[in-house]
């Protein structure tokens, strides 16, 4: 049997597995019956070198994946393209295996995707340690990787410290005022910095400190037992972290410290594109939702864009999520790649003969232990349940869930941990902005919600106990274009799709979709907004003086409202849907101004006659109502050049007498003789 190019291997493992080969056969589309191989690990070893020679593999099974490696190592095919995925844990083993083949048939659909290579950054480490702790502890660390790192140890405020028989690396004191960086690469400044003394005798002595000092470093072992020196510190690289009260803790620290040296490679998690981004212009702050929610720090403002460390990133994914534009983009995998992940899951499920599929979106260090332990401990998924595992579950966006919906999903559930997840309120919100737009559609509430969970009983128990309500006939579209695109073709899919669909779903404050409310009476079409909007949503005609606005274009950042010197602009969130909203809409056009000297357009007729109308009789420059308003000459008065286009302003001023810096005839100076002789003259 072959999917996409690749030929497929099942066994059932020892029988453990009632699958049916003709029944798989005409789920996955195949001209034939699959074959099903009872022990293709050991007995039937034969058969999967004999595989080899048919170009690429794919094979139900990930338990013995070393196996076959090696076996096909020995065979002389070690670059052989061979992939492996797991349908025993997630659909073999369980109580419902015997309805599950449509769900085998989606889980192999899905791993025979060509998927998008993803790509890399470097990390090179020297092995320069920094051990950071209070006590003897640190030292011990220190003196256990002294042969494999190169390390200094720092004590902060050390208390009684017995000294070492012998130095055999740095000992100093000091307290770590900032750090930054990465791996390789960290940066730190000490105050309380001192020398030890080496007359020394029952504890440490230390010499004249100082603060600020300065230093460098590739790896930060930290058992003070004090703050992080990171926000989110688990998730920097090179940052190892351990209570120096457990002797455990410390030992695991100290076994992955020994190991960070040379060079790592790492994912470029996201990808940047700063002439998307709409976080500032002008000096006008409009969005950070990215600044907002990078749980590392590895987001910072950058002038009119931010900028995005891709050696600090922890791929957490939910500066994605939230970015309104696309401006940060996911890169593990693209967005188009994710949805036709879910789309190739959810459509091959349906065409296989299943129904009212549960989409269990889940990451892999939390949710594939508990579906193993399921399957193996438990009664195993429900044949009507599809995991899909993600690189994390905070990446997901509003297109996955909407995608989902159209694609004929009846449930979407993201699995999370019950505790210690202080990063999730984004996905919250993001699950949040889908149950409004899902609701308002008609399909009703929690189609869309995290199971938080850490029991595999739990687990199970919530999703058999999930009411079996249908998914929509499904929308067979292929997700095409970029992440914005991407999110409004779901959403447009999904409302087609829809039990009830609406012209308009209202949303929250925040939302990344909406239209603006302009007082038009009070716009003077100074296109201020225009200069600033990010996305083209509101733009000119370079012709006449007009204004219009593409709402489907509008990510709601508030630099248009933020920058309109007349106040006029409001955000109005909502979801319209209708095919005018994809479309430029004019707001407001004005006649244009005419120079009263040469013709030329410039300006707006109104904004010219208000700008006379503030400053006539208001300032000594601008008395008179002007003599081309009084039948005088175009140009004989100050006034009159507001109504002229530049050129001609600058020709009629060095027409002019006047004097702009002269002001007005200075009074007579008064002098004690004056005030006297008014006194005389009873006048003063």
């Amino acid at each position: 049997m072959k999917l996409h190019g690749r030929t497929v291997l099942v066994c059932n493992c020892e029988k453990t597995m009632p699958l049916d080969g003709e029944a798989l056969g005409r789920a996955c589309g195949a001209a034939g019956p699959a074959r099903i191989d009872q022990q293709l690990c050991r007995a039937q070893t034969d058969k999967f070198l004999r595989a080899l020679d048919d170009g690429p593999l794919l094979v139900g099974c990930t338990q013995e994946r070393p196996l076959f490696e090696e076996q096909a190592g020995e065979a002389g095919r070690a670059e052989a393209d061979i992939r492996f995925v797991n349908i025993r844990e997630r659909a073999g083993w369980s109580d419902e295996a015997a309805a599950a083949t449509p769900k085998i048939a989606a889980l192999l659909a899905e791993a025979a995707l060509a998927l998008p290579p993803t790509p890399l950054v470097s990390l090179k480490s020297e092995g320069v340690a920094l051990v950071y702790g209070r006590d003897e502890a640190a030292i011990e660390a220190g003196r256990q990787l002294a042969d494999k790192l190169n390390v200094t140890v720092m004590l902060t405020r050390p208390d009684g410290v017995l000294p070492p028989a012998s130095v055999d690396f740095p000992i100093v004191r000091g307290t770590i005022r900032t750090a930054t960086g990465h791996l390789g690469a960290f940066d730190i400044v000490v105050d309380e910095y001192a020398q030890p003394l080496p007359s020394s005798r029952r504890a440490l002595a230390f010499g004249l400190s100082r603060d600020g000092a300065k230093s460098a470093c590739d790896v930060i072992i930290d058992l003070s037992g004090g703050t992080p020196l990171f926000p989110a510190h688990h998730k920097r690289d090179g940052y190892l972290r351990a209570d120096p009260g457990s002797p455990a803790d410390v030992a695991r620290v100290l076994w992955q410290a020994a190991d960070l040296v040379g060079e790592f490679d790492k994912p470029r998690y996201v990808d940047y594109r700063a002439d998307l981004c709409a976080h500032s212009r002008n000096k006008r702050t409009g969005c950070t939702r990215c600044l907002d929610v990078c749980p590392t720090g590895a987001i910072t403002p950058n002038g009119d864009h931010v900028a995005i460390d891709p050696y600090v990133c922890a791929g957490c994914g939910s500066c994605d999520a939230v970015c309104p534009t696309g401006a940060a983009s996911y890169a593990l995998p693209t967005h188009g790649a994710l949805l036709e992940r879910v789309r190739t899951l959810l459509l091959t499920y349906r065409e296989a003969g299943g129904s009212r599929p549960v989409l269990l979106l889940h990451e892999g260090e939390h949710g594939a232990p508990l579906i193993d332990l399921l399957a193996r401990l438990g009664d195993g998924l429900p044949a009507r349940v599809i995991p899909m595992q993600v690189n994390e579950v905070t990446q997901l966006g509003i297109e996955v869930f909407a995608g989902a919906m159209a694609y004929g999903a009846a449930e979407v559930r993201v699995l999370v941990q019950r505790r210690h997840r202080d990063d999730l309120e984004p996905l919250r919100r993001t699950l949040d902005l889908a149950e409004t737009i899902l609701s308002g559609l008609g399909y009703g509430t929690g189609r869309c919600a995290l199971v938080e969970t850490d029991d595999p009983d739990d687990l199970g128990a919530l999703l058999r106990a999930m009411a079996k309500r249908d998914g929509v006939e499904p929308r067979p579209f292929l997700p095409m274009g970029d992440k914005r695109g991407l999110m409004k073709l779901s959403l447009r899919e999904a409302h087609a799709a829809a039990p009830a669909p609406v012209d308009v779903v209202p949303l929250a404050a925040g939302a990344p979709f909406g239209t603006l409310d302009i007082r038009v009476d009070g716009c003077t079409l100074c296109l201020a907004c225009v200069g600033v909007c990010p996305t083209g949503a509101l733009s000119d005609d370079p012709d006449r003086p007009r204004l219009s606005f593409t709402q489907d274009a509008c990510v709601q950042c508030g630099l248009c409202k933020n920058t309109c010197p007349e106040k006029v602009i409001s955000l109005v969130p909502q979801l319209d849907f209708r095919p005018e909203a994809r479309a430029a809409v004019l707001v407001k056009e004005e006649e244009p101004a005419e120079c009263i000297r040469c013709g030329k357009q410039f300006g707006t007729k109104a904004t010219v006659e208000r700008i006379v109308a503030k400053l006539q009789g208001q300032h000594w420059m601008y008395a008179g109502g002007g003599a081309a308003g009084l039948g005088g000459a175009p140009g004989s008065s100050p006034l009159d050049r507001i109504r002229m286009c530049a050129d001609c302003r600058v020709i009629a001023q060095t027409e002019s007498t006047l004097d702009p810096y002269a002001g007005p005839a200075r009074p007579k100076t008064r002098t004690t003789e004056d005030y006297l002789k008014e006194r005389e003259e009873g006048t003063g």
